[in-house]
């Protein structure tokens, strides 16, 4: 495995869910995140009517706030954060797939299960000899040629 963790594609798009970039800053792709906590701060700032933002921040303000929010600004902020979560968890799954380690025939020992030179005749961790089945072919074939 490298030296960078898999990460969590559902985590990823839960914390966009909260708030569209917050996935993407779990992932560490910072340019991405300010590009989606711009793009939500400015679609506020521009489809909220003045009625909709609440003055003080308590329940009963709040629901006042939500009934005058038009359905094309809910809509558009909606919209927002789906896409958020939808390139958090492309970008989680992509990251995972580059992060897999490539799996070669014969790089394990089929007796400890660890990686191993494939250059290699034997296992450097548990000295077990590899691809025993090639080595007895052999033998048998110099055994055919010494008869």
């Amino acid at each position: 495995m490298s030296s960078r963790n898999r990460t969590r594609p559902l985590l990823a798009v839960a914390l966009a869910f909260l708030y569209p970039g917050l996935g993407h800053v779990y992932l560490r792709e910072w340019l991405r995140a300010l590009v989606w906590f711009f793009l939500n701060v400015t679609s506020f700032t521009l489809l909220m009517p003045p009625d909709a933002v609440p003055e003080s921040f308590g329940w009963s303000e709040l629901v006042a706030a939500a009934e005058n929010v038009t359905p094309e600004a809910a809509l558009a902020l909606a919209a927002i954060t789906v896409f958020s979560m939808v390139d958090a968890y492309w970008m989680a799954k992509r990251q995972n797939t580059e992060t897999e380690p490539e799996v070669d025939e014969g790089t394990t020992c089929p007796n400890c299960g660890r990686d191993v030179d494939p250059d290699l005749e034997f296992c450097h961790w548990c000295t077990e000899r590899l691809n025993p089945e090639s080595e007895s072919e052999s033998e048998s074939d110099d055994a055919g040629a010494n008869a």
